[in-house]
């Protein structure tokens, strides 16, 4: 049901496209919004065709299981990238401090956090994890014994389909007081992100939201005071009596008075379509489609899954065998119709040996298009 739906609203889907967690294909309604939108900023100018956005950022905060939602602490940014880069660069953590992550983190955060760290003294404490690179929760536990000041965590990463148990993770930071931010670019519109009391959420609309790109967004359910963005900008901040930048409340401190207002007002619609899909719907129906790949795909000429076969995602990732690539492997998909994604070591430095093949298919991928990537795995 989730499939036929998914595929009815979307008169021009690509031919075999396996890549939902690069960008996914936006429905024609989304690509309609964005379209009406530029038409009426160019008719009405910019600032009067501005869209109310707070529903869609009101139903986003729903999704982090916020009882009481509001559009408040949720903040449009340009990407997922973005909204980390504002996030942790005006977090003013004092210097010494402490922050944890995992061998998992992308590579963009990672290079983020060791600019600051060397910039603001900052300590970066790795966090142990298991032969799946799963984080491990004993040794979190351990590690924010022995003090850690922030953690940050992505919840299921863009080069390894294996989700992290980011429930316990937060319950463990909480329990110490300590703040987690949750990464979960890849996670919206594909699990469950509820529950896990994160201090800020970072996402992005061109994933499993199926949004265009362009946007990013940041939920950020409770402020403290030493959180601000990485630059005060007009529509965020205002003047204080002493002159200085003060942020407004909320997280529209993040949120300046510029950006790609059309691809927020697309966002917004791909966010009510989601909603009207059924978000538990949507999970079970992707990840059936993940553990279908990953049981299809495992041994296909010798490429080998790397995450768990049963493991609760849509994201696949194998390992080539001797002889093969994953560059070489996503040209001959290509010449057979087919798009697939490459994960570089780049993305993930900590964590790769060797670049890998992704594939990640959105609601409505048809069995046949899977068994056509296994044949051409298994023809080099």
């Amino acid at each position: 049901m989730i499939g036929k739906a998914w595929r009815a609203a979307r008169s021009v889907v690509p031919p075999g496209h396996l890549d939902a967690a690069g960008c996914n294909v936006p429905s024609d309604r989304v690509f309609d919004a964005v379209v009406g939108h530029l038409r009426l900023e160019r008719e009405r100018g910019g600032y009067v065709a501005a869209p109310d956005l707070t529903e869609p950022k009101a139903f986003l905060a729903t999704l982090v299981g916020q009882e009481s939602p509001s559009s408040g602490g949720v903040a449009f940014v340009e990407s997922g990238t973005a909204a980390m880069a504002a996030l942790l660069g005006g977090w003013r953590l004092p210097p010494g401090s402490r922050v944890g992550f995992a061998r998992t983190e992308y590579g963009s955060t990672l290079m983020l956090l060791r600019r600051l760290a060397a910039d603001r003294s900052w300590t970066l404490v790795e966090l142990p994890v298991d032969t799946d690179s799963r984080l491990d929760l004993a040794g979190l536990g351990s590690a924010l014994a022995a003090g850690l000041d922030l953690v940050t965590l992505v919840h299921i990463a863009s080069h390894r389909g294996v989700v992290q148990p980011a429930r316990e993770a937060g319950a463990l930071c909480r329990a110490a007081g300590v703040p987690l931010v949750l990464d979960a670019c890849q996670s919206f519109g594909h699990t469950d992100v509820s529950g896990v009391g994160a201090a800020a959420y970072v996402g992005t609309s061109r994933k499993w939201l199926a949004g265009p790109r362009g946007v990013g967004f940041l939920i950020v359910p409770g402020l403290a005071t030493d959180m601000d963005a990485a630059a005060p900008a007009l529509g965020g901040h205002a003047w204080a009596a002493d002159g200085s930048p003060e942020p407004l409340p909320g997280a529209i401190r993040y949120e300046g008075s510029e950006g790609a207002i059309a691809s927020r007002a697309g966002l917004g619609v791909a966010v009510r379509e989601y909603q009207e899909l059924g978000p538990l719907d949507v999970h079970e129906h992707v990840v059936e489609l993940g553990r279908t790949a990953r049981h299809l795909l495992h041994g296909a000429g010798g490429w080998q899954v790397a995450e768990p076969l049963d493991e609760p995602s849509a994201i696949v990732t194998l390992r080539p065998p001797a002889g093969d690539s994953a560059e070489v492997a996503r040209a001959r998909a290509a010449e057979a119709g087919l798009l697939v994604g490459v994960a570089p070591v780049a993305r993930a430095p900590l964590d790769l040996r060797e670049p890998v093949l992704r594939v990640s298919p959105a609601p409505g991928t048809e069995a046949e298009t899977l068994h056509t990537l296994a044949r051409v795995l298994s023809a080099p």
